[in-house]
């Protein structure tokens, strides 16, 4: 058996599509119910937004779905997207998926497999007020 015939994904070793999709659900939810973020999903088409995420992360942990979507700058360019927007949504995926017992070094490779789309995602400079 060659090296690449016996690595397990990281989509295999979280549970498939199961564990995926359960996932995004209780990522949405957190999302949804953050009051910083849940105006950005106000108009979006929940189970369009849930089937594209299901397909995203399953592409970037070795499953067999593949997004097929809009490029990350494209879906995002509408939304005025700020650093602190992206890092609340990562803050709320890394707690989804502590809330689902994934192993440390598990979220970690997610988080580091996601991190570079902040370059593509966030848009909008940071808005300063004054005290």
């Amino acid at each position: 058996m060659s090296q690449l015939a016996s690595e397990v994904t990281l989509y295999e070793r979280i549970g498939g599509e199961a564990a995926v999709r359960a996932a995004v659900d209780r990522f949405y939810e957190r999302i949804l119910a953050d009051p910083e973020l849940k105006g950005f999903f106000a108009t979006v088409s929940m189970p369009r937004l849930k089937a594209h995420q299901l397909a995203f992360l399953s592409q970037v942990l070795g499953g067999p779905r593949q997004y097929s979507g809009a490029s990350m700058r494209d879906a995002h360019s509408r939304l005025a997207i700020e650093q602190r927007h992206f890092d609340g949504v990562a803050v709320h995926l890394v707690e989804t998926l502590r809330e689902l017992n994934l192993p440390e070094e598990i979220i970690t490779a997610i988080a580091a497999a996601l991190t570079p789309l902040s370059a593509q995602i966030v848009n909008t400079p940071a808005q300063h007020t004054v005290a």
